[in-house]
């Protein structure tokens, strides 16, 4: 499954890569020191490169939506360096929803398009009654054993119903057993047996060796047309990978915390994610099939991005087409080398 989700999550970060590039021409942006390089946009003149341009428009009308500018790049350092502004101004830092291959700011894209929100066709795609409006960024309450609370962060929360949006990620993540079997709930809800696990190696080895270069020079980089030197690295990486230790752990682990969340607050819990990640889906089925209470499993759904766009409007879906490749079903995405450019 690992394997698999790799190739799938490289195969369309290659994808929207190159649609990235031809959407950032005229657009302010950089790219990513990365091989794949990966294009990071930045707001300029009331526009943000990265947004659809009502959808920008209406989260800066909103402080609690731009507010989820405020998380700062994790891989800020891999971007070039933000300039100063043309009067010495403090140069403006990378935010996570700058990148184009944030899910985040897909969710943000769709969601916060002016007419989504109230459109009776989206709200009924995925059970939304009442008159609630889109929270991102919530923080839930899932309850530990111990009598505190896990205050996770979940994409989206609307009215009764928690969403986990995905897109390039590679997989759900993994967590050491003993983390997740210690949330007050996870034997009633889950049937542990049936979750999937795995054995995640959790800190490097800090003892003494005989040979410390052995561990100094490890992420040193060789050069790139020296065959040995790439070997001899790969030998190092092997050996100090196998001398970590080995704990065994829950793989998907978001997606049961996720679950968790749900129950604990009443509600029902969506995964979205891309038609062109089959390996998400199967691993979230994955999970869907230990939930132990019937009750609880139907209020577990799926959606992809590909169905979501045929219930959004025309101008939404053309931009989705053009940076995402994201169509609804029965549709082609514009082909890669006819796609126009930006306005």
């Amino acid at each position: 499954m690992t394997e698999r989700a790799g190739i799938y999550s490289s195969a369309l970060r290659r994808e929207l890569g190159e649609r990235s590039r031809n959407w950032a021409q005229r657009r302010a942006h950089v790219e990513s020191y990365g091989d794949p390089p990966v294009i990071v946009f930045a707001p300029e003149n009331g526009r943000h490169g990265n947004f659809f341009d009502p959808s920008y428009a209406a989260i800066c009308a909103r402080p609690d939506w731009l507010r989820r500018f405020d998380k700062i790049h994790a891989q800020g350092r891999s971007l070039p360096r933000p300039e100063h502004g043309p009067n010495g101004e403090t140069p403006r830092r990378w935010r996570e929803l700058d990148s184009s291959m944030s899910s985040d700011a897909l969710l943000m894209n769709v969601f916060c398009a002016p007419g989504v929100a109230e459109d009776t066709g989206v709200r009924a795609g995925l059970g939304i009654t009442g008159d609630a409006t889109p929270e991102f960024g919530w923080k839930a309450r899932v309850p530990l054993k111990n009598g505190r609370f896990d205050r996770t962060e979940v994409d989206l929360r609307w009215g009764g119903l928690l969403i986990e949006a995905k897109l390039t990620e590679a997989d759900f993540q993994s967590r050491e057993a003993f983390i997740v079997e210690g949330y007050r709930d996870f034997e009633d809800v889950f049937d542990k047996e049936s979750l999937p696990r795995v054995d995640i190696r959790t800190t490097r080895r800090k003892r003494a060796v005989e040979f410390a270069e052995e561990f100094t020079q490890e992420w040193e980089e060789p050069a790139v047309d020296n065959e040995a030197a790439l070997e001899f690295q790969a030998e190092i990486v092997a050996h100090a990978r196998e001398a970590e230790p080995v704990v065994p752990a829950y793989a998907s682990y978001q997606l049961i915390r996720n679950v968790l969340a749900a129950y604990a607050q009443g509600c029902s819990f969506c995964v979205l994610h891309d038609d062109r990640r089959p390996d998400l889906r199967e691993a979230w089925f994955a999970v869907m099939a230990a939930v132990n209470s019937a009750e609880m499993r139907v209020r577990c759904k799926v959606l992809t991005w590909q169905e979501l766009a045929s219930l959004l409007p025309e101008e939404l879906q053309a931009f989705l087409d053009l940076k995402y490749g994201i169509v609804g079903p029965g549709r082609t995405p514009l082909d890669l080398e006819n796609t126009p450019k930006a306005d």
